[in-house]
């Protein structure tokens, strides 16, 4: 796996290494080991799949609060989406900034996700799929989100007029 950091502090790309040939390609997508080397959390407590019907979904920006931040790493298994994360670690050199990559089937790249970002994504395909590793399992109580749009942030969605639940559109502006 090719290991490549991103512009916000602890948040990587990942891609996989195909050994390819007649048959196909096999690709490892995860590696305990590799992940401890790199300072990624290597635990998986939870997995988590999102079918998204109609190109323009768009689910989050969510996190949960501390002691329960969940690091996460995403893949989109079909379709395509555009992948967005926000730093909200107060103490980070990269608090409140935002960064956004396309995950998709055709590319199987892999966002990992540190504890302390919030996190959400666009389908900009019908019936995308999006699989989670979790390293913390989902509490409600714990469960928090940062308004989609929210100017301050200013996300670069590719799709304006997003699909969206009437709990992620109501989410509060993001106060640092």
């Amino acid at each position: 796996m090719k290991f490549i950091p991103t512009s916000l502090a602890g948040a990587c790309v990942i891609e996989p290494e195909y050994l390819e040939d007649e048959r196909g390609y096999f690709a490892r997508t995860f590696c305990r080991d590799e992940f401890a080397a790199h300072g990624l959390n290597p635990q998986v407590m939870q997995c988590n799949v999102s079918f998204n019907l109609k190109k323009g979904t768009l689910r989050g920006m969510h996190y949960q609060a501390k002691p329960h931040e969940e690091a996460k790493l995403v893949r989109c298994t079909r379709g395509a989406v555009f992948d967005a994360i926000i730093d909200v670690r107060p103490q980070s050199r990269t608090f409140g900034k935002w960064f956004a990559v396309e995950l998709s089937a055709a590319n199987s790249r892999m966002l990992y996700i540190p504890e302390g970002y919030a996190h959400g994504f666009q389908t900009l395909e019908d019936t995308s799929e999006v699989f989670y590793q979790m390293a913390e399992k989902y509490l409600p109580e714990s469960a928090r989100g940062i308004r989609w749009n929210d100017p301050a942030i200013g996300i670069l969605w590719p799709i304006a007029d997003p699909i969206i639940s009437q709990r992620d559109a109501d989410f509060s502006d993001f106060l640092p």
